[in-house]
This record gives structure tokens, sequence and C-alpha cells, in this order.
């Protein structure tokens, strides 16, 4: 059974994909980035912590909450706008 996508699928689907691999991006780059600095970002503190900690600690956890909280609320919109959410 070969199943054919209509060009709003297929839109909805290339939507899909920019908004995970962009999320995924920023992921990467906050995971990463913030590790490869560590060293310079331990320079400053937060709090009386070491920066560099801070952020692994407190400030990642936190980006990663947004980011999820972003994904929920693109993928909401783009299931309206292209009508290919469930029913409730």
């Amino acid at each position: 059974m070969t199943t054919t996508l209509t060009p709003r699928h297929r839109a909805y689907w290339h939507r899909t994909l920019f908004l995970t691999f962009s999320l995924l991006s920023v992921w990467c780059l906050v995971t990463f980035g913030a590790g490869y600095y560590a060293d310079e970002l331990n320079r400053y503190t937060f709090m009386d912590f070491p920066l560099g900690f801070y952020i692994f600690a407190q400030g990642s956890l936190i980006s990663f909450l947004v980011l999820i909280g972003i994904y929920v609320i693109g993928m909401n919109y783009l299931d309206r706008k292209y009508q290919v959410g469930e029913r409730r």
C-alpha cells in the first residue's frame, strides 16, 4: 500500500523538520558550547558559584525546558495551520 503525499502534507513535513532541526541546533549549542567555554566562564561568579558550573547545573536545564515549550507551541500551531491535528 503506497501513500502519496499532497503538497500540503509536504509543506507540513518540511516545516516540522525545520522546527526540529532548529531547536536541536540550539540544544547542541547550549550543551556543547557552554561546555567548551566552561573554563572561561568559571572566571565569573553568579550567586557565589562559578558561572560555568551554574550554567550546567541550572541554566542548561531551564533552556531545555524552554526548548520543549517552544516545540509544543510550534507543533500545535503547525497542526492547526495544516489541519493535521488529532481530534479531541
